[in-house]
């Protein structure tokens, strides 16, 4: 005799066929795309790829919550943070929070700014949030190029990338960001030198274990969790620091591991001709570059694998005798 399944049994049973449709009718509109339109992407398509999250999974910072340095208690000395100055105004985003959201839209005097981050590259830049004359707020798309962040601006769903500060499909495509000069460094230094700093604050609106590293031991890890175009020389470990120099179409590369070997913390070093000043600091593991008007530079901190997927045809900085 054949047993009927139990009513409880039949309404879960229910339940998971909803819940599937539901879960593959998501799949469908959103697609291995998030819902993004690659019509015109000048990447290959097969190359922007699904990160895992969909569309705003890692949610973006908007208008954040600033605190006094006094108030930053969750903050450690050594944590590490990217610190900008804006009109005389400095602020403190702790990698930490970071991690978890990878796009702080914010804005000092009017000016807005995006400070992103992708921990896969080991990659912070700040850009300027006023594309055409008008200002607006990036989100993080889910996909990845070259296993780096792909940005949207919410006012087209342009897709931008990091590394390389431009869109790469949508509306906006081929147009630029402009790189605001950052610090990335750590909580101790960046209070010493800017004592009035506001720091972003742990309380988001998301719940959140900012305690907790969402990527540990990454870092130290030989391993990616995506592949890149361009697979680097070996000669240096793949999440290796560096931080990157792009000059009219040629690059170049400045390992921490070289400028620990030089042992210098001021030295000079041409890119395609133009001479810029570098300032080291080994204990802080930091860097500051400035063109030879003494103008900051907004170069590129992040792992030695991601700059070499973008600039297979890097120059490497070497220390004097290595």
């Amino acid at each position: 005799m054949r047993l009927m399944p139990s009513r409880k049994t039949r309404i879960l049973a229910l339940v998971g066929i909803l819940l599937g449709v539901v879960v593959y009718k998501f799949a469908i509109s959103a697609g291995p795309a998030n819902g993004f339109d690659l019509s015109n992407a000048t990447l290959p398509r097969d190359e922007i790829l699904h990160g895992g999250p969909p569309r705003d999974g890692i949610p973006a910072l908007s208008d954040p919550k600033l605190i006094t340095a006094a108030d930053a208690e969750y903050l450690r000395p050594t944590d590490r943070v990217v610190g900008i100055t804006l009109k005389n105004q400095s602020r403190a985003y702790p990698i930490a929070i970071l991690n978890w959201h990878e796009i702080v839209n914010d804005e000092i005097d009017d000016q807005r700014f995006a400070i992103t981050y992708c921990p896969l590259c080991g990659t912070a830049v700040a850009f300027d949030a006023t594309i055409d004359g008008q200002p607006t707020d990036f989100g993080v798309s889910g996909l990845l190029y070259n296993s780096d962040v792909l940005l949207y601006d919410r006012d087209t769903e342009s897709l931008w990338s990091q590394i390389l500060g431009k869109s790469v499909s949508g509306e906006r495509v081929g147009k630029s960001l402009t790189a605001i000069p950052i610090s990335h460094t750590t909580w101790r230094d960046w209070l010493e030198q800017h004592p009035d700093t506001k720091v972003l604050s742990d309380d988001t609106g998301f719940s959140r274990d900012y305690q907790r590293d969402p990527y540990a031991g990454y870092e130290e890890s030989r391993f990616t969790y995506f592949a890149v175009n361009n697979e680097a020389p070996d000669y240096y470990h793949p999440k290796e620091i560096v931080v990157g120099l792009a000059i009219d179409g040629v690059s170049k590369a400045y390992p921490f591991i070289e400028l620990d070997k030089q042992g210098k913390a001021r030295f000079s070093d041409t890119v395609n001709g133009k001479r810029f000043d570098f300032a080291w600091d080994t204990a802080n593991r930091s860097i500051s570059i400035t063109d030879a008007d003494g103008q900051a530079v907004a170069g590129i901190q992040g792992f030695w694998f991601a700059w070499f997927a973008f600039h297979p045809n890097t120059e490497v900085f070497t220390a004097a005798g290595s």
